[in-house]
């Protein structure tokens, strides 16, 4: 049984095509879409690794495998994905605004030598 949050079975649909598959030389892998709902699980909350609920399997295997697609460049894949959907679907809003309130002036910029 899936949780709040977990991927639905259309999201699903489009991004398990982009996953890798198992070279079979060290057996069967985990299913992809309980490792990567525990990925976004662990994203979206902040509880660490060894707290992930059981249904998303050994926390050993969904930190590892995290760790593999960042490193391979797999979950870069996945972003630009999604982010290639949702423009599509404008969803996305690019326009980007930078408060200048945050940025820190230099001492010298209040009379300061």
């Amino acid at each position: 049984m899936g949780s709040r949050g977990d991927l639905t079975d259309a999201q699903w649909e489009r991004l398990e095509p982009l996953l890798p598959v198992s070279n079979g030389r060290c057996g069967r892998w985990r299913d992809h879409r309980q490792v990567v709902n525990g990925v976004l699980h662990r994203i979206r909350t902040g509880v660490q690794w060894r707290d992930l609920p059981d249904r998303y399997g050994p926390w050993k295997t969904v930190h590892e495998r995290h760790r593999r697609w960042s490193a391979d460049g797999t979950w870069e894949v996945l972003l630009q994905q999604v982010q290639a959907e949702a423009d599509a679907a404008g969803d996305i809003d690019w326009d980007i605004s930078v408060d200048s309130t945050s940025v820190r002036a230099p001492h010298h910029a209040a009379g300061a030598r």
